[in-house]
């Protein structure tokens, strides 16, 4: 069997950086990882512009799959990144081994991002990108308010988090997904973080935004603890990535 690659997506604001702990580890055990700045993001923050969409994140990915030849991946996305990972795979599924959504999930056919928490957020979200973000980029969050409550987050995780973010080109989030159903063919692993697998079973059948986290092939692993295990618990992630691989 061929060892797997890991390609490594991030969420919202945030860019390669953020795996790094992760990825140190993963490669610690022999594997190849890749950790992907987004455009616009990260390092790739000078490229930021109105037009940088989710089909502009997709490409990112895509590229990455085809000019490095990659194959038998393990694509792994969290948060936001998962709509990547997902369009991504539904392009070139030929190239993918499984998919890792990292407390995520993918969202239906036509289903945007600034969606998933309902209209309400998503207004209350382009109120901050028009006062706060140009008229074109969310701002990030209050990562010390967020983090508050979280005990294996300390004083220098969130100083990282607060100088590494970016503000996120707000057409990634407004664009819907656009997928033909190739990805659905995939093995698929939910880490759930911030929710339960008996939450996710309960919400599944009343919100659509669910319905692909229990339709299909499915495994899932619980890692309680914030939206952010790559921040809060990497060693535990990168043992849940490694097995996953196997």
């Amino acid at each position: 069997m061929n060892t797997p690659t890991y390609v490594l997506v991030p969420g919202f604001w945030l860019g390669a950086w953020v795996w790094r702990p992760v990825a140190d580890l993963l490669r610690e055990r022999g594997h190849v990882v890749h950790t992907v700045d987004l455009t616009g993001m990260g390092e790739r923050a000078d490229l930021a512009s109105p037009e940088t969409d989710l089909a502009t994140h997709i490409d990112d990915v895509v590229r990455l799959l085809e000019e490095r030849d990659l194959h038998d991946v393990v694509l792994v996305g969290h948060s936001y990144g998962a709509l990547v990972t997902t369009g991504a795979a539904d392009r070139v599924p030929e190239r993918v081994a499984r998919l890792v959504y990292i407390d995520a999930g993918p969202l239906p056919d036509g289903m945007a991002q600034a969606d998933f928490e309902g209209p309400d957020a998503r207004v209350a979200n382009e109120e901050l990108v028009m006062a706060h973000g140009q008229g074109w980029r969310l701002p990030p969050p209050p990562w010390a308010v967020l983090a508050a409550a979280v005990p294996e987050v300390d004083e220098a995780a969130v100083a990282a988090l607060v100088e590494g973010s970016r503000p996120q080109p707000w057409l990634t989030a407004a664009q819907p997904v656009a997928l033909t159903g190739a990805w659905e063919r995939l093995p698929r692993t939910g880490v759930l973080c911030s929710f339960s697998l008996e939450q996710l079973q309960q919400m599944a059948p009343h919100a659509p935004a669910f319905a692909h986290l229990v339709d299909g092939d499915w495994t899932y692993v619980e890692l309680p603890t914030w939206h952010w295990p790559m921040v809060s618990r990497p060693a535990e992630l990168a043992d849940v990535l490694a097995a996953v691989g196997r």
